[in-house]
């Protein structure tokens, strides 16, 4: 459960402003409810569930639910900023909701390729490909499932600064999902598809082999700190 210091939390003002746009406005919208009996548990909870939704509309296929998905999804993307940020302010936070936060991370993006796959099968958009669509969006969930575990397991041993994300303009790599509507707008939700089965799995390899890195170096810390404390 959160932990809930009520009004004692440290003022948004207090705090360093977040890095990107949309962080910031979360911060904003969720500042009134600092004291209040709203956790960030619930609004992970929220995020969790207008994803799916998103999920479920691209799961329709075709080119309305298509677009109906994509909303949701970025809506669903802008809300789980709005947990993190009422953790800071409030002091509402705790271990397990902050894994509660990276497992409905990793469910709502795997539901959301997965979906992808089973509406552009749905409407016969994957006769040509080499593997049926909700497989090819399957194996791209699963890689971003495997992205998500190993950013985890990097942040418990090196802690934030080792998954920070690049950005440039306020705006981080994972905000690329809020270009997701001109996607669908387009009609282009199939080759999405096609380059989420291809990069996803390629991105996943880069991660597995920076966590690798980042494993060697840590223990490597650690044995040299044993050393001097032996001597």
């Amino acid at each position: 459960m959160e932990k809930n210091p009520g009004p004692s939390g440290p003022p948004a003002a207090a705090l360093p402003a977040p890095r990107t746009w949309d962080a910031r406005l979360a911060r904003w919208l969720v500042t009134p409810f600092k004291s209040t009996w709203l956790t960030p548990n619930h609004l992970t909870t929220v995020r969790l569930l207008v994803g799916i939704a998103g999920a479920l509309a691209f799961a329709e296929g075709g080119y309305r639910w298509a677009n109906i998905g994509a909303w949701l999804v970025v809506l669903s993307n802008f809300i789980d900023h709005t947990d993190g940020e009422l953790a800071r302010i409030s002091g509402k936070s705790s271990r397990i909701g902050h894994f509660y936060d990276l497992a409905s991370d990793a469910f709502v993006t795997i539901a959301l390729f997965a979906g992808i796959g089973v509406g552009v099968g749905a409407v016969g958009g994957g006769g040509d490909l080499l593997a049926p669509p909700w497989l090819l969006g399957s194996g791209a969930g699963a890689a971003v499932a495997s992205i998500f575990f190993l950013r985890m397991r990097i942040e418990e041993r090196v802690g934030k600064a080792g998954t920070r994300q690049a950005s440039l303009g306020g705006f981080e790599t994972e905000d690329v999902l809020y270009l997701l509507p001109l996607v669908t707008i387009f009609d282009a939700t199939r080759g999405f598809l096609l380059a989420a089965a291809v990069g996803a799995p390629l991105f996943a390899v880069l991660v597995a082999a920076d966590y690798r890195r980042v494993m060697r170096r840590a223990r490597k810390a650690s044995q040299a700190a044993g050393w001097r404390a032996a001597r």
